[in-house]
């Protein structure tokens, strides 16, 4: 490790955003774990104590005006841009306001939070901004379109900040997960039940796309993708890696073996047919 740096996260409450959190305190570095509500700060209080690390949480959500403007009072080194909400669904019958949503969290908030961090990062000449993609940025099955759009939007977004901020000494990089056991494929299956009646849909309830995906609308998107989900060990540890180092890919994507499989999904797009 190079030396101690200030690293904010967003969305600590809960998921990698909480693990690496305590983690990276653990390891010496000044921590602000900025959560969304008063219970998820209480439960980080609580572990950071039983750990015996030094941890400082905060209030923030990053749609809120005013809480971004109180963050940017903060001296950070590092933003990880990890607050993110998921809804599924077919994108003919998903209500717009849950569609609006996604983006107001997920690139929305996100954005306006790192704007005022990448001024001052460039005022001081160096810092690094770090983007919770996801697989999903980068491939699109049925009934994720929600999630998968907002991911998309991430990955422009993080592309287009790079190349305008590196000659300007200050990274950008992207981490894409694919499905983890978090909790968060869960919850977005919680949220479908909230509107979706799957024999009121006119969606089709099983299919294998062009691609060759196998798809189900199913209202528990955690049983869906439960065999397939994997202990979010290895991203925790990721998200210290990145944030300790001063150079490396601008993609990180986990697990590996994954990789091969999105490749050859983006490149099935160009030969897909209507």
């Amino acid at each position: 490790m190079a030396g101690s740096k200030r690293i904010l996260i967003t969305g600590a409450g809960s998921g990698f955003g909480r693990d690496a959190a305590l983690r990276l305190a653990g390891r010496g570095h000044h921590v602000i774990a900025a959560a969304e509500n008063r219970p998820q700060m209480t439960g980080l209080i609580a572990e950071a104590d039983r750990r015996g690390v030094r941890l400082q949480v905060e209030n923030l959500d990053v749609t809120n005006a005013l809480h971004r403007d109180q963050a940017h009072a903060w001296d950070v080194d590092v933003l990880f841009n990890n607050a993110a909400i998921g809804e599924m669904g077919p994108l003919s019958e998903i209500p717009m306001a849950l569609f609006r949503q996604v983006f107001e969290v997920n690139v929305f908030g996100n954005l306006a939070l790192a704007q005022g961090f990448a001024r001052q990062m460039v005022r001081r000449g160096s810092g690094r901004i770090v983007w919770l993609s996801s697989i999903a940025g980068l491939t699109t099955n049925p009934y994720l379109g929600p999630y998968c759009a907002s991911k998309y939007a991430i990955e422009s977004i993080a592309q287009a900040m790079h190349d305008e901020l590196k000659p300007l000494g200050v990274s950008v990089c992207t981490i894409n997960p694919g499905p983890y056991q978090t909790g968060f494929n869960d919850r977005m299956g919680d949220a479908l039940r909230v509107w979706l009646d799957p024999e009121k849909s006119a969606a089709a309830r099983h299919f294998t796309t062009d691609l060759g995906v196998e798809v189900t609308l199913a209202d528990d998107y955690g049983r869906m993708t439960g065999e397939s989900q994997k202990d979010p060990e290895e991203i925790v540890e990721l998200f210290v890696r990145v944030a300790e180092e001063d150079s490396g890919l601008f993609r990180n994507f986990l697990p590996a073996d994954r990789i091969e499989g999105a490749k050859r999904q983006q490149a099935a797009i160009w030969d897909l047919r209507q």
